[in-house]
């Protein structure tokens, strides 16, 4: 079943403008977008992402999210992070997890 997902504004590159109209049927669809089928891998990195925006506010610099997957990975966590976001960190996995256009990205 593929129920129908009102997704929230998005910025003209695509990020939310919004991070806390953010869900996982939004996430799911993001990641569409962006060609992505998400697996439990992936699933790990976005809801740490999520939690660390809820606490600080602010997405997670790639460094915490390779220090959070290297406790499982050791270190390979880096290079698995590349993998499960074969465009880059900012480019999908910040899309995808909801996160605001990280501010170097901003045209104004």
């Amino acid at each position: 079943m593929d129920a129908k997902v009102s997704m929230p504004v998005l910025c003209e590159d695509g990020y939310l403008i919004e991070p806390g109209e953010w869900n996982e049927a939004v996430a799911e669809q993001l990641a569409r977008a962006e060609a992505v089928k998400l697996t439990d891998d992936h699933w790990e990195v976005i809801r740490f992402m999520r939690s660390f925006y809820e606490e600080h506010q602010i997405a997670p610099d790639a460094r915490y999210v390779i220090k959070h997957l290297s406790s499982r990975l050791g270190a390979d966590a880096r290079n698995s992070l590349y993998r499960l976001f074969a465009y880059g960190y900012v480019q999908q996995a910040c899309k995808i997890a909801g996160m605001k256009r990280p501010r170097a990205w901003s045209t104004g």
